[in-house]
């Protein structure tokens, strides 16, 4: 077996999820256990329901599965759609073409609109494609806001618009795994009819939890789809949640972090703050990425993530060796290249419980790892980071 090395101070977790988890969330977890049927956890039940609306921006239902988000995903669609129904969904990274996997594999007939991984859904093409589906058998259109395997964010408001100016009836469906409590989103002004999130990512959780917000329209459907379900039922969880508990036992200890991390990003922060912390942050590592003379993934900047910036490296060199030089030297933990980018890039994650000191140290580990690595790139992308950083906290006066 290799030897690891041995690194002392802490370790750089900067993959775009599972995110670093702050101490206080993990002090809430430390929580005894309570009785799930007890009164104090309706209480802590109905609190986090309340706090979830404000972070989706619903005042309709939102449910909380024991789950990761790929059991969101499938709770989306099971309490929606029925056997031989077409979705339309799009090729926009590794995580679209999963979802689209699984969808297919629960018996429905998924129209795969391909991509080149670089760019999010084009608003336009959407409305062409409705506005030609005159017998309206697209019964869903899905899409991933925020794809985390690419670092490129759909304009979830312009698809919305586009939906509606082909006047077509299917219901919209959107992944925020990787933008729920990072990247400006709203659920009922965009008109979507289920959001799917998770918690180990903006929300500064361990994974465990899956989320959905459903919209009038989508449980409307949901009492004629016919796709098999019993765990993920919405309508178990919607009748249980009334009262702050679940219909099978809940990830209780989790709920205890959720709730402090809803505190942090609802009363401490605020999530304009947050939203313009995660803005920041995203500007400075793509200034990062181009004084490199490196490619940013994303070729469309008004679909720049603000929750990860995934690299380009050039023709001939490797992503993953250089994520094996950067964990080995500096002990720090980079995004791998996911499918057909395996290999080709590298991702920087910069969300969740993160500040400008983190990512400074982040950058620096990415410089001097292109350094040790050989990868051909120009010096002085940190010092291009540090100008947008330091432009972005105002200084205060010193105390008299």
């Amino acid at each position: 077996m290799k030897n690891i090395p041995f690194h002392t101070g802490r370790h750089f977790l900067q993959i775009p999820g599972p995110t670093n988890v702050p101490d206080r969330v993990l002090r809430a977890i430390a929580m005894p256990v309570i009785d799930h049927r007890g009164p104090e956890f309706s209480l802590l039940g109905q609190e986090i329901i309340a706090g979830m609306k404000r972070i989706f921006g619903t005042k309709e239902n939102v449910v909380v599965y024991p789950s990761s988000g790929t059991g969101a995903w499938e709770a989306s669609l099971v309490n929606t759609l029925s056997p031989g129904e077409r979705v339309l969904m799009f090729e926009t990274g590794h995580f679209a073409t999963l979802w689209r996997q699984m969808a297919a594999r629960l018996g429905l007939e998924v129209e795969f609109v391909p991509g080149d991984w670089r760019r999010g859904v084009d608003p336009a093409l959407v409305e062409e494609t409705l506005a030609g589906d005159h017998e309206h058998r697209f019964k869903a259109v899905a899409v991933v806001h925020n794809e985390t395997s690419t670092g490129v964010r759909s304009r979830i408001a312009e698809i919305r618009a586009a939906i509606d100016r082909a006047r077509h009836p299917a219901l919209f469906l959107v992944d925020t795994i990787s933008s729920l409590g990072s990247i400006d989103y709203r659920h009922d002004e965009w008109g979507v009819d289920v959001t799917v999130g998770g918690s180990q990512k903006g929300l500064m959780l361990p994974p465990g939890l899956g989320f959905n917000a459903i919209s009038k329209k989508a449980l409307a459907a949901s009492k004629q789809a016919r796709l098999p379900r019993s765990y993920w039922d919405w309508q178990a969880m919607i009748e249980a949640s009334g009262a702050g508990f679940f219909p099978y036992t809940p990830a209780t200890n989790l709920l205890f972090g959720l709730r402090e991390a809803q505190k942090m990003l609802l009363e401490e922060e605020g999530l304009a703050a947050v939203f313009a912390r995660h803005a920041r942050h995203g500007e400075a590592t793509r200034r990062a990425v181009k004084g490199w003379g490196l490619e940013i993934l994303c070729a469309e900047p008004r679909e720049y993530s603000n929750s990860l910036t995934a690299v380009l490296l050039p023709e001939g060199e490797d992503a993953d060796r250089l994520r094996a030089v950067i964990l080995e030297a500096f002990d720090m933990s980079l995004g791998t290249g996911l499918g057909k980018m395996k290999g080709r890039v590298f991702r920087i994650g910069h969300l969740g419980h993160f500040n400008d000191l983190m990512l400074a140290g982040t950058l620096a580990g990415v410089e001097m790892g292109l350094r040790l690595s050989g990868v051909p790139h120009r010096p002085g992308g940190v010092t291009a980071a540090l100008e947008v950083l330091g432009a972005g906290v105002a200084a205060k006066p010193a105390a008299s």
